[in-house]
């Protein structure tokens, strides 16, 4: 079943000069080993380091990343695939829970889904408890991000995380992203960064397109339920620089035995990029659409009463649309980086979690609406000095951004039919930030860092209920500071502290009635504020093995948070997290890898009370994967096998009821000749019944109490699942 698309607008843009404030101090730079520490002091960007460890093949492509003019006439260039395991990072980084995924790990791990590829991120989880054209759910370091609250996504400087969201503050959508157009993914767990601002306190992970492919690719992939995608990509030049093309389609059914999802996501991407004054420059046009109908979860006492299996649905009618449209530029040198962008985005997704418990007539279907442009940019300088004979590298920045939210809504409805408005806003978000950050290098194997960071807010909310309409404003400085040792040119040592925050739905600030009840409501602060500590280890040998061991702490303030799904704040209280993670990779006999990541984590309530437990909803103790692969970029044999292991979550503040845990295995394997690649990959190979998540809740059937009925409610994990790709390049 497929309904009727709502219209929308084109997508318009208009790009204003940015002018970008210049703070003192500066961030973590890379630094060269014990030896070489003083002798060549200067600052690498991560493109540089890529280098490293690379797979080079000679394409008859012209030239491109950042080449002279004298090259672009040159048939021959190296082509560099990122390998980002086996790059040594020891003297270049300021926490062990920092580093790099390249492009060669990401095209050789078979994901079900795009959102997927966030758990190449070590102890993050993504699942979905909905339809898959939406926004994934998170899970890193005990916290239940729902849909990217406290941690910061970003691809080539644009955010992905939407502030004042329709669904959830934080939302993060990454199904608008080519998995094979990435060149790398940058991670960073923690607070201690300053150049990360908002939805920082469980870490960042940083998204780099591909400036070239070298050649041109043509991919079919063919699945199970009626699974469909095709993918093709090429380079051309054009103007002395190149020009980089993708698009993406995708169709799909689903497992579902009462719902046909009906997923039809189209993605194109284009990128240009040439030489400009001494660096590189690049404009990149990004356009994703996307339909489905949705299998939300379901509460388990219907498939114990046999009413629907557990892949059915009760409400066959859930769905949404979701669309975003983005222009950006960048350009980079060896000390400056500078970007600007402009988004349009829009959400519409209708839900039915709770059936009739707040509508015993018409039911509890609802519809949220987000449709918004962005505006921003940043610019950031990076230089050395000496103080004192000692060798000193600043980096300093500015950021800024400007949501402009046309409507943010909440709607009662039947069927997709609208009954009622709960809540209609328009709003007007504004943030700035600057950072610095400098390190200091007092040995050859000694250095510390200190950073500083300040983050302005201002939003105006004007909605249709007058009393929830206003302005709120709120800044907030964030000190982080650390210290590096190197004991060897395989082991360094590092400790860590910082503060963090994660901004609140502009809504909630404002607010004075409760809009479901239009009670007194008490509004929140625009910011949350955390602060955490770390100390770490990183072993790396560039012929067998790169392991990083941390143990953390961080602890929240009482997270005021607005409930895009209900329309109110709720406040949780001051909380506590412990944990300690490994993450361990091993190369040997030229072609096979092995990686074990492990995620322990304890997650507190520190204020008790007698109405509730101290266990925070929805964290997760134990996380695991552990996976092998045989093969290189070159022809022959390819193949992966993948563990992972989602362990028993909290599901109330009790602890009295636990969702139980999630074993998944996933396998690929292929062969490639000079032109053409085949692949297998089989999704949950065991066929396990396990589910992708649970909450537990109230809810109501037609002829249930009238106060609803407890129950655990969950989305089932997709049965196992084969799809087989061919690929043709040339």
């Amino acid at each position: 079943m497929k309904y009727t698309r709502i219209s929308r607008s084109s997508p318009s843009f208009l790009i204003t000069p940015l002018a970008a404030a210049v703070f003192t101090f500066s961030a973590p730079t890379v630094l060269s080993q014990t030896s070489a520490y003083k002798a060549d002091y200067k600052t690498e960007q991560i493109s540089e380091q890529k280098s490293a460890q690379t797979t080079e093949k000679t394409t008859k492509q012209p030239t491109t990343d950042s080449v002279s003019a004298d090259k672009k006439n040159n048939p021959q260039l190296k082509t560099v695939t990122v390998i980002g395991h086996r790059l040594n990072q020891l003297g270049k980084k300021i926490s062990a829970a920092e580093g790099t995924v390249g492009s060669a790990e990401i095209a050789n791990r078979p994901v079900l889904r795009t959102g997927e590829i966030l758990e190449f991120v070590p102890g993050m989880v993504v699942t979905q408890h909905s339809g898959s054209g939406k926004a994934n759910q998170y899970f890193l370091r005990g916290f239940n991000l729902d849909h990217g609250t406290d941690f910061n996504s970003s691809i080539d400087g644009m955010p992905i995380n939407m502030r004042t969201h329709g669904h959830g503050q934080g939302y993060t959508d990454l199904n608008f992203i080519i998995p094979e157009l990435i060149s790398s993914i940058d991670y960073r767990k923690g607070a201690y960064y300053a150049d990360v601002g908002d939805f920082s306190g469980a870490g960042a992970a940083s998204f780099s397109l591909k400036n070239l492919l070298g050649e041109n690719i043509v991919s079919a992939t063919l699945g199970e339920n009626h699974y469909g995608r095709v993918f093709a990509a090429g380079d051309v030049a054009l103007h002395e620089g190149l020009l980089l093309v993708g698009i993406e389609r995708q169709l799909s059914d689903g497992p579902w035995t009462d719902i046909n999802e009906d997923i039809d996501k189209l993605n194109f991407n284009a990128r240009y990029v040439k030489p400009l004054a001494d660096g590189t420059f690049s404009l990149t046009a990004m356009a994703y659409d996307n339909s489905w109908n949705s299998p939300d979860q379901i509460p388990a006492r219907v498939v114990e009463q046999g009413l629907i299996d557990s892949y059915g649905s009760l409400n066959p009618t859930n769905g949404g649309e979701s669309s975003r449209y983005s222009l950006s530029t960048n350009w980079r040198t060896d000390s400056w980086n500078a970007n600007l962008y402009a988004i349009q985005s829009d959400l519409l997704l209708i839900s039915d979690f709770t059936y009739f418990l707040d509508d015993p007539v018409n039911g509890d279907q609802y519809k949220q609406v987000d449709d918004r442009h962005i505006f921003g940019g940043a610019l950031s300088h990076q230089w050395n000095t000496e103080l004192f004979n000692i060798a000193v590298n600043h980096h300093i920045g500015s950021e800024f951004r400007y949501d402009d939210i046309a409507k943010v809504g909440l709607y009662k409805t039947k069927a997709r039919k609208w009954l009622s408005t709960v809540r209609e806003d328009g709003v007007k978000e504004t943030s700035s930030g600057l950072f610095g950050q400098t390190r200091f290098l007092l040995s050859d194997t000694f250095s510390t860092h200190i950073g500083l960071r300040y983050d302005y807010y201002h939003v105006d909310v004007d909605s249709n209920i007058v009393e929830n309409s206003g302005a709120a404003d709120k800044g907030k400085f964030s000190l982080k500071a650390g210290a590096t040792y190197l004991f060897s040119d395989h082991l360094e040592a590092f400790i860590n502290a910082g503060q963090g925050f994660h901004s609140n739905d502009a809504r909630g600030a404002t607010l004075t009635l409760d809009p479901v009840t239009l009670e007194p409501a008490d509004a929140v602060e625009l910011i949350v504020p955390s602060t955490g500590a770390e100390v770490g280890l990183k072993l790396f040998d560039e012929k067998r093995f790169n392991i990083s061991a941390s143990l953390w702490y961080l602890e929240s303030e009482s997270e005021l948070i607005f409930i895009g799904d209900a329309g109110h704040n709720e406040a949780s209280r001051a909380s506590e997290r412990v944990g300690a993670e490994l993450a361990s990779y091993f190369w040997f006999a030229n072609k096979w890898n092995l990686d074990v990541e492990l995620a322990w984590t304890r997650a507190r309530f520190s204020e008790n009370t007698r109405e509730e437990g101290k266990y925070v909803d929805g964290s997760v103790p134990f996380v695991a994967s552990t996976g092998i692969s045989y093969g290189g970029q070159g022809n022959g044999l390819h193949s992966s096998l993948r563990y992972r292991y989602f362990g028993a979550r909290v599901l109330e503040s009790f602890n009295d009821i636990k969702a139980n845990s999630t074993s998944t295995v996933n396998f690929g394997i292929g062969y490639q000749w000079d032109s053409i690649n085949i692949e297998l990959e089989v999704h949950n190979v065991l066929d396990s019944d396990e589910n992708d998540i649970d909450y537990y809740y109230a809810s109501r059937l037609a002829g249930e109490p009238e106060e609803g009925i407890e129950d655990l409610h969950y989305h089932p994990a997709e049965p196992r699942t084969l799809r087989a790709k061919i690929e043709y390049r040339f």
